[in-house]
């Protein structure tokens, strides 16, 4: 069991989830110099193991056998141990789960345990989970650590060369094409199809249990045809329905284990609400819908409520057990709502989410939407406008119940692309939806991550306890830019270009594969590891390279600058080959090849006051899809190309392009919505 009165060497961490780990019995190391020489000196073989604070099944693993003496004593002498949180040290995470992908033929996950060679660091032996006693089909953890150690005694000779193999197998990874080409519309349409091959008709999703989001597809499918934007609804109205949506609190869980997403694994994390926001907003305004704008709404109130820290960066993610239960904060006992709630509003309440069927998670009730508010309405005997008072009223009391109970443990550390996701976000709900308290939000986020975690031209990719930590990734970098482009439209900040200009400028100096084209995921002066991953499919968050390149694309626009256009088109014709091999699982980089096929329109707009306002929103109605820059007459800072885009003698002009054909300014808002019209 965990001993507050004993340490380990994670005691002078700040992650949340290496510190769950300090009083381990385990001797454990943080990955670095210390325990790298002393895995080498005592020629003892690494275990390490990947996960972080938010996981079930590293809880599992961590009281069955990292609490355990008995199982510690073993790993403390066969094995240099090496405790490494993924959200920190996601280039370790990503190289070691593609080489448990390459060994087992199937999926990684978390916890990862993996055995390395220490004097190469090259794995030969990769799992996940392992139990401390035999069951699930799985050895005993203490067997395993046994006969691993056996195997580096024995075969320790022939490792050197099977790691070279290994080696080169993983550089090979990211160069798959030829660079001859670029995406087509025949590949946007081959993605397409293939998306609706594994579509869920009937909930939504794509595959079956278990079922993620897959934002960057959904947003795919948001510029697509009838059929395409019928999948994303069907999803989105799926997801909204189920349990993996919280109906009290707002916000969206990682993922349902089941093909309905009606019961969730229950944490809660920030990359998957930014962008699941930024869908909801869209949908509202596109369809009008207000139960869209719902729960985009609730979702950007829990992410200020409960996410967003006083210094104003949001936080990781909140765990899924709560008092050693996973669940536990969420799920509901039948006579505890009705005790709770009024007569009448548990009689519409337990229609609505299911209360009035038999248990759906460990005997317990998980809220799901069982009914339609026409159907409760009837077998009520209540009209619309009354069921909807009272699920309101019903709602808010379990919710202020629900509040004193033990909350799951919250991993409270900054991470910069994760805030990337959720300001880009904020922004776009909060200027859809006209709340002003969301974009401030943003800003604030924004800010932070400006202030506290880029200095000396250096942005750091986590921040805890008053210290910014680990060189910037890409993705980093990436989400960061293409938030702060999504930021200039809803308001208008040269110093934010500027720093946006500065992360482009860095992702071609530091991550750019001058050789074949697109971005690598570590910059040329990171620590060498075995291999240096240039990633291109999504996925549990969207592909750095594609957020990359379409953030170049457009960036390019604004500043008039080519070089980024050069560097998206370098990237996007190294991507192609492993685009046409798995079309739809490149959500991200489709999105960018839309953008560079079809381009949204360009809309600079300079002026003054009510006036650029009042031509902002005219653009925006004109051509809702199109990326609308109000920038005052005043504004100082601009790159030459876009200081060359002159206010107006007597008012706003407008500079309208799609792509790299221009208009002439527009000098009248009819000009203006005649421009934007033409399709």
């Amino acid at each position: 069991m965990r001993d507050p009165q004993r340490s380990n060497r994670l005691t002078g961490e700040t992650s949340p989830y290496l510190l769950q780990h300090a009083h381990n019995p385990v001797d454990w190391y943080p990955w670095g110099p210390e325990a790298l020489e002393e895995a080498r000196r005592s020629d003892r073989p690494i275990l390490l193991s990947v996960g972080y604070s938010a996981c079930h099944w590293c809880h599992v693993m961590a009281h069955e056998s990292f609490e355990d003496e008995a199982t510690a004593e073993v790993m403390n002498r066969l094995f240099v141990n090496i405790k490494v949180d993924r959200e920190e040290r996601p280039d370790l995470d990503r190289i070691y789960q593609t080489v448990h992908q390459m060994l087992s033929r199937r999926g990684g996950g978390w916890p990862l345990t993996v055995c390395l060679n220490p004097h190469d660091l090259v794995p030969f032996f990769t799992g996940t989970y392992f139990p401390k006693e035999p069951r699930y089909n799985m050895p005993a953890f203490v067997s395993v650590l046994h006969q691993l150690a056996a195997f580096y005694a024995e075969h320790r000779g022939d490792l050197a060369q099977n790691g070279q193999v290994l080696r080169e197998a993983l550089e090979a990874l990211g160069r798959e094409g030829n660079g001859a080409m670029l995406p087509d519309v025949e590949l946007l349409a081959r993605a397409k199809h293939a998306l609706r091959t594994n579509f869920d008709a009937v909930h939504g999703g794509f595959g079956g249990a278990p079922k993620f989001p897959h934002t960057a597809e959904l947003e795919f499918l948001m510029h697509s045809d009838g059929e395409g934007f019928e999948m994303l609804r069907t999803t989105l109205d799926g997801m909204a329905r189920g349990g993996i949506y919280d109906h009290l609190g707002g916000g969206f869980a990682r993922y349902s284990v089941d093909e309905r997403w009606e019961i969730p694994h229950f944490e809660k994390m920030l990359y998957d609400n930014g962008p699941l926001l930024e869908l909801y907003a869209r949908m509202a305004a596109h369809t009008g819908d207000p139960a869209y704008a719902a729960v985009a709404i609730e979702t950007a109130e829990w992410a200020i409520r409960e996410m967003q820290s006083p210094e104003g960066g949001y936080y990781a993610a909140l765990d899924a057990d709560s008092e050693g239960e996973e669940g536990r904060f969420y799920v509901w006992d039948r006579l505890q709502a009705q005790a709770l709630l009024t007569e009448d509003e548990y009689a519409v309440f337990s229609r609505r989410y299911g209360l009035d069927e038999p248990p759906n998670f460990e005997g317990h009730w998980h809220l799901h939407v069982a009914r339609s508010l026409e159907a409760v309405a009837a077998e009520a005997g209540k009209t619309g406008g009354e069921v909807a008072g009272l699920l309101g009223s019903a709602r808010a009391c379990l919710r202020r119940a629900r509040e004193l109970r033990v909350r799951p443990g919250r991993d409270d550390k900054v991470i910069a692309s994760w805030n990337g996701l959720m300001i880009r976000g904020m922004t776009v709900a909060g200027r859809l939806l006209g709340r002003d308290d969301f974009k401030d939000s943003a800003d604030r986020a924004f800010e932070f991550v400006r202030r506290t975690m880029d200095a000396d031209g250096r942005l750091m990719s986590v921040y805890k306890d008053g210290r910014a930590r680990f060189d910037a990734y890409l993705d980093d970098h990436a989400f960061l830019l293409d938030a702060a482009l999504e930021l200039l439209q809803t308001r208008w900040n040269s110093d934010d270009l500027a720093w946006a200009v500065e992360l482009a400028d860095r992702l071609l100096e530091r991550f750019e594969d001058a050789e074949y084209g697109g971005f690598f995921f570590t910059s040329s002066d990171h620590e060498a590891l075995i291999q240096r991953p240039k990633p291109w499919m999504d996925e549990s968050m969207p592909s750095g390279n594609g957020v990359a390149i379409r953030a170049l694309i457009r960036l390019a626009g604004l500043t008039g600058d080519l070089r980024y256009a050069d560097a998206a088109e370098r990237g996007l014709r190294a991507a192609r080959g492993a685009m046409a091999q798995h079309p739809n699982a490149h959500g991200a980089l489709m999105n960018a090849a839309r953008d560079w096929l079809n381009p949204p329109p360009l809309c600079i707009l300079r002026g003054e006051g009510e006036a650029l306002e009042q031509w902002c929103a005219k653009a925006r109605a004109a051509a809702p899809e199109s990326l609308v820059y109000a920038i005052p007459s005043d504004a100082a800072g601009l790159p030459p190309e876009l200081a060359a885009r002159v206010p107006g003698a007597r008012g706003p002009l407008a500079y309208v392009c799609r792509g790299r054909v221009c208009a002439p300014p527009a000098e009248s808002l009819d000009s203006l919505n005649e421009i934007l019209s033409a399709r």
